[in-house]
């Protein structure tokens, strides 16, 4: 057996045994076969999986397919998400004085990672506990409440990097018998609930109360629908409905293997995959893959290929991680006008702020400004690769003119070095560094202490306000060297 080279290499050295040995545990893989099929020996697969040795380069994409997992789970991008969470956990004041760096926080998530997880976890029932704390102080005399089942559902889709195998074959299958049984136009979802579940799609104004988009009546076999709604919306709303008829065994079996922690959390998960089905239904895997590819990912290109809205669209996007025929990996986030994060995952390194609010630099935040004007951007969190970040609003205008459109906008990015591979790379300077933005995790956990756009202080900084200057910001900042 030959040995690979160690070059210098200009991205970090990838040491990721502890993640490689408990994945071939998993999977009931020996060390010694690995190491025949990618053609090692065994005492250098060892030292792999003892971090004595890097996993080689040329080699990483072969051992992940062997594990049967996406190339950016073994590249340390959940590690990186990790450590930060990790970090900005420990800024805060309650935990004692000192500072961990985030080479420390890599560290303990790479060689103690369940041990990370659960401080995460635990830090965040904290802050929830606070949260309820400051609605109802009578809330403290009792124990200490779980993570609200939105979050918890979230942090589950996360740790599946939003990536449900299962669920995406399932939806595949079943989009190319509808195809090839009942045709390829708009029609043939309603079709399918008719020949396959005897349900009947009735559009509906007086049937459904105020701010219900469909509602099935069992009783009478039909599917309600309320006219107002827009093709693309109608159609994943069957599709969506489709998957909990014909496939709602395998979405509890997902449930439960996913242990969440009560009623709530088990039916926001199911309304979560419902929705992951729904779109994997409209936008087949392979079908969608080749197109983006051939399109450049050109977002509203593929809305007309697959009859799809903007945001179905970027979402679609997001999961693009199949083992063996992975797309860009993306970021995805949906927000509100006043920063609350509707959804969010992340098939790439980038983390989005847990414990603090958002960034104004950020053009996701910008859209609002431009009302359906798709806005592109690079940007830069601290300490991280530079990103492509794609944002718009969407969502319609209301049904009347006292209907209160709700405002809302997207954002989907990947890392820089897929620039080449995408349309919205057109036009940008990649190279000039003025052409960045620093956007940060949220003013409470940002490093860049002297940015004027900052609301608050950070966590761990000392205010220095003084009296003989005043600047943008009415405080200087000053942090504490790491372990003070």
């Amino acid at each position: 057996m030959t040995e690979p080279e160690d070059r210098p290499l200009r991205e970090p050295k990838l040491f990721a045994g502890a993640r490689i040995r408990q994945i071939r545990e998993q999977r009931g893989l020996q060390q010694r076969d690995i190491a025949r099929r990618l053609g090692l020996s065994p005492s250098y697969m060892n030292q792999i999986e003892n971090d004595r040795r890097p996993v080689p380069p040329r080699l990483a994409a072969p051992l992940c397919d062997l594990l049967g997992i996406p190339l950016a789970e073994l590249s340390g991008d959940d590690e990186v998400r990790r450590a930060g969470d990790l970090l900005e956990a420990a800024l805060d004041p309650a935990l004692g004085p000192g500072r961990l760096t985030f080479t420390e926080a890599r560290a303990a998530v790479r060689d103690t990672p369940e041990l990370a997880r659960r401080f995460i976890a635990l830090y965040a029932a904290y802050r929830a506990q606070q949260a309820r704390l400051a609605r109802d102080p009578a809330l403290g005399r009792g124990e200490p409440g779980p993570l609200p089942p939105y979050d918890e559902v979230r942090d589950w889709v996360q740790s599946e990097r939003n990536y449900f195998h299962e669920i995406d074959l399932a939806a595949e299958r079943l989009a190319a018998h509808i195809h090839a049984t009942l045709g390829p136009d708009s029609a043939a979802l309603e079709r399918h609930l008719a020949a396959g579940h005897r349900i009947e799609v009735v559009p509906s104004a007086n049937l459904l109360p105020d701010g219900i988009l469909w509602q099935i009546d069992r009783r009478n076999r039909r599917l309600l629908i309320a006219e107002e709604m827009r093709l693309e919306t109608r159609r994943f709303s069957l599709a969506h409905v489709i998957g909990l008829l014909s496939h709602g065994r395998l979405i509890s079996r997902l449930i439960e293997r996913a242990k969440v922690s009560s009623d709530a959390a088990r039916g926001i998960a199911r309304v979560a995959l419902a929705n992951y089905f729904a779109g994997a239904l409209i936008m087949p895997y392979a079908a969608f893959l080749a197109e983006a590819e051939a399109e450049r990912y050109d977002i509203q290109r593929l809305q007309i290929r697959f009859q799809a809205s903007f945001e179905q669209v970027c979402h679609r996007l997001s999961t693009l991680q199949r083992p063996g025929a992975q797309g860009i990996p993306f970021f995805f986030l949906k927000t509100d006008t006043a920063g609350n994060v509707l959804k969010r995952s992340s098939a790439t390194r980038f983390r989005f702020d847990r414990f603090g609010g958002p960034c104004p630099l950020w053009n996701v935040y910008q859209a609002f400004s431009q009302p359906g004007k798709i806005s592109v951007q690079l940007a830069q969190p601290p300490g991280e690769t530079t990103y492509i970040s794609i944002a718009r609003t969407v969502g319609g205008g209301g049904t009347s003119y006292l209907s209160r459109p709700r405002a809302v906008a997207v954002g989907l990015g990947c890392e820089i070095q897929y620039a080449p591979r995408i349309v919205y790379a057109a036009g940008l300077d990649l190279d000039r560094p003025g052409a960045i933005d620093p956007i940060g995790p949220g003013c409470r956990s940002c490093p860049r202490v002297a940015c004027r756009h900052r609301a608050m202080p950070p966590i761990d900084g000392t205010i220095d306000v003084g009296t003989a200057e005043r600047g943008v910001v009415p405080y200087r900042v000053s942090r504490p060297p790491p372990g003070a």
